[in-house]
């Protein structure tokens, strides 16, 4: 692939990045998406029998069971090179925003530091009852309880039907409004309020690119659309933009 050369003019320039990603970057680590990983035991589920506050309090084991073992899929995975270019990309920019709706902490690990975590992470739980966040993942097969009221603990993610974290929400809002360029990395834009993200920047004359290995609703839309691997496009983007970096 050719990087277009103004492009990489605008990231030399650029004084605020704002990154938002989905599962496509870590679908490249083998983490699968969450529909994807409706296989063997968990395909006679539906998503709304695992992923609901109604589905929780209607059966919180089995809800515990199915993100044990998704948890177990996300430790098994390593950051692959496109988390690991963005972690160098923002040691060259004055300001870097990385925003993620993917929950596996693979960001984290790659070494990226305040990441807006918009649908949360499997790295902590919280409170069924109080909504106190408690870092770690409980141990053992059980239900596990809040330390603080003995209440039944539960994931910290967001659930189809509930509202984004409110700060998180409003921190990504404001890094795509003052983004000098965004980017918008293996997401399907489709899941609101996040596909708003890229065309909020767009509106506020942010430089959006995007990269994904097919088409989405938003490609006709954006300045630079990229198409293929994150993995491979980031580091070549980074070469290009800064051929000292290593990513």
């Amino acid at each position: 692939m050719i990087i277009p050369t103004e492009l990489i003019n605008h990231l030399r320039q650029a004084g605020r990045v704002a990154v938002l990603t989905g599962a496509g970057i870590s679908a490249e680590s083998g983490v699968p998406t969450f529909r994807d990983a409706q296989t063997g035991l968990w395909a006679r589920y539906d998503p709304q029998e695992l992923a609901t506050p109604q589905a929780f309090y209607r059966n919180p084991q089995l809800v515990w069971d199915w993100y044990r073992w998704r948890r177990e899929l996300t430790s098994q995975a390593a950051p692959n090179a496109g988390h690991l270019a963005l972690v160098e990309m923002a040691r060259r920019v004055p300001h870097f925003t990385l925003i993620t709706q993917n929950v596996d902490g693979l960001h984290q690990r790659a070494g990226s530091q305040e990441v807006i975590e918009l649908h949360g992470s499997l790295a902590r739980s919280r409170c069924a009852v109080e909504d106190v966040l408690i870092e770690g993942w409980p141990a053992g097969p059980g239900l596990p309880t809040c330390p603080r009221c003995g209440s039944l603990l539960r994931p910290d993610v967001v659930w189809f039907g509930e509202a984004l974290p409110a700060g998180a929400l409003k921190a990504a809002n404001n890094a795509a409004r003052a983004a000098d360029v965004f980017f918008t990395i293996g997401t399907s834009a489709l899941v609101y309020p996040a596909s708003e993200l890229p065309l909020e920047a767009l509106e506020h004359g942010a430089t959006v690119v995007e990269i994904n290995p097919e088409r989405t609703p938003l490609t006709r839309y954006v300045n630079f659309p990229l198409t293929g691997p994150a993995g491979e496009i980031l580091p070549l983007l980074l070469h290009e933009t800064w051929p000292d970096a290593q990513p």
